[in-house]
């Protein structure tokens, strides 16, 4: 964290701060835009991790009109093939051009520190209520130092409000840790994370990878995309396997049909969402869900006995231990591209299921004490989202971020923290469609600054915060995720009911209970 050495820095004063440019950032900047927002975004563009975090090969894993805003459908938006990153770029450039919210952008200005100046009682239980008073005070709460140009020079910047939206991805790599004389630095090849790869040119990614024994680390979508292009780029005869190394399963779906059916009749509608349990749920409703278990349990068997069909998890060992339902609700399913066990089936992805391993200096060795050689291991092992704003918070609010046992940070209606004042954080709530989930909290975030409602006192923002995070606890192994996806639209109807918006939002009872919800359902409707 850069150290301020100015006891009173010359300060340029506005109303609302926004940290990042990337689709929470522009979602956000585009609600607020009436206040005028200051946007810093650390690179030269927008588009956050799909500008900055995207391999050639990544695409989006939505339909067109699943990942659109609610006032800017895709112009192209029923074609059936998912978008390249770039075509997602393409489209947020348009959106932002298309509301001019470009001009709120300070490019090559990363955030370096960010000061609390406001009232520190308000960041007590109790007291006024949590409410903050004013979430525009009429006098700065917050003072950030910004880094423009990778000038050695800091700009200060006061703020009434400041909203974060640099989101858990990107920047800071999270890596695993090695026993003593057996981490990467007595490897003789070369090792590198997902971050790193993807800043690679095509030409330099195939040099990379091409004739080397590579080792990928992980089997989240990062990884199975990653050894997907390891395999092509090692077609021919002196081509070499690449081995993804698997500690966790997890289920990955070809497509969004099961037994020709449309996947959202599973788990996006009103009515299959009954079958899982929310917050504030009467005991009616808990008596409900008690009755259905049966039938949840069997939708998720139903799906999975699809994927084993369609897919040869069996053959290669790839089948989960827990219910496919677990990784729904955590956020954790992933479309496998189309000739990624093809790439198998002609031995070009190989894989080794191991819970621990380490470093020798050929390769990696294993805990059943086999060795494998590998001139290049690549860490798809994820990103440190926490260590990101604890590098710019200031104490207290720092060890605020993991308040919970779980290690999730609080944040009522995904967006406000209960103990952190004049302050929102936008993307850092998991849903089917991310962008949706933005779009409507920075909606409800922009009623809330204009003060068309009051916040509940913090006591009751943490209680049903942590209501939130006994359900997922309660189903699924993966709860230190925070996920919405069972319980999406209910999350949905509390924040419109709070901002007095009707929470039906479809034509008819028919399509309210059977169709799936998505943004265009919240379109200036009210």
């Amino acid at each position: 964290m850069a150290e301020n050495h100015y006891e009173n820095p010359p300060l340029t004063i506005s109303k609302i701060g926004i940290i990042g440019a990337g689709v929470s950032g522009i979602a956000a900047a585009k609600q607020l835009y009436h206040h005028n927002p200051v946007v810093f975004e650390a690179s030269d563009s927008i588009g956050g991790v799909w500008r900055t975090c995207a391999y050639n090969s990544t695409k989006l894993q939505s339909a067109r009109k699943d990942y659109e805003f609610s006032d800017f459908p895709w112009p192209n938006r029923d074609d059936p093939s998912f978008p390249t990153h770039v075509e997602v770029v393409d489209y947020l450039e348009s959106y932002a051009k298309h509301f001019d919210v470009l001009k709120f952008v300070k490019f090559n200005s990363k955030v370096m520190e960010l000061r609390f100046v406001g009232q520190q009682g308000t960041t007590q239980l109790g007291g006024n209520g949590g409410a903050y008073g004013s979430p525009l005070p009429g006098h700065p709460v917050w003072q950030i130092a910004v880094q423009t140009n990778g000038s050695q020079n800091l700009q200060w910047y006061a703020f009434e409000f400041v909203v974060v939206c640099i989101g858990k991805y990107g920047d800071i790599p999270k890596i695993p840790s090695f026993p003593h004389n057996k981490g990467p630095e007595i490897f003789q090849g070369e090792v590198l994370h997902s971050i790193d790869y993807c800043k690679l040119d095509k030409d330099a990614a195939s040099q990379l990878l091409k004739g080397k024994k590579v080792a990928v680390i992980g089997y989240k979508k990062s990884a199975i995309d990653l050894a997907v292009e390891c395999a092509e780029a090692n077609q021919g005869p002196e081509g070499q396997p690449c081995t993804m190394v698997v500690r966790t399963l997890h289920w990955t779906v070809p497509h969004y049909s099961v037994w020709g059916l449309p996947f959202f009749l599973f788990y996006s509608t009103r009515a299959s969402q009954l079958l899982h349990e929310k917050p504030n749920q009467s005991f009616l409703r808990t008596m409900l869900c008690y009755l259905l278990s049966p039938l949840r349990r069997g939708v998720s068997k139903f799906i999975e006995s699809y994927l084993l069909w369609k897919l040869p998890l069996l053959k290669y060992s790839l089948k989960p231990d827990h219910p496919f339902e677990e990784d729904y609700a955590s956020c954790q399913m992933a479309i496998m591209p189309e000739n990624f066990f093809t790439e198998a089936d002609k031995g070009n992805i190989v894989f080794k299921r191991s819970s621990n391993w380490w470093f020798w200096k050929e390769g990696i060795e294993f805990d059943d004490n086999t060795k494998m050689k590998a001139d290049v291991v690549i860490l798809a092992t994820g990103y440190d989202g926490k260590k990101k704003l604890k590098t710019i918070l200031p104490d207290p609010f720092r060890s605020l971020i993991e308040y919970h046992p779980s290690g999730i940070m609080p944040l009522y209606r995904g967006t406000i923290h209960p103990l952190i004042p004049n302050m929102a954080f936008v993307g850092y709530i998991e849903s089917v469609a991310n962008l949706h989930t933005s779009e409507l909290r920075s909606m409800w975030l922009a009623r809330y600054v204009d003060e068309k409602f009051k916040l509940p006192s913090a006591e009751n923002m943490l209680e049903q915060i942590y209501k939130e995070m006994e359900v997922s606890r309660r189903i699924t192994r993966f709860y230190k995720r925070h996920c919405i996806s069972t319980f999406s639209i209910n999350h949905g109807d509390e924040i419109c009911e709070e901002m007095g918006w009707n929470s039906w939002r479809k034509r008819n009872w028919f399509a309210e209970a059977f169709s799936p919800y998505g943004s265009q359902d919240y379109r200036l409707k009210n």
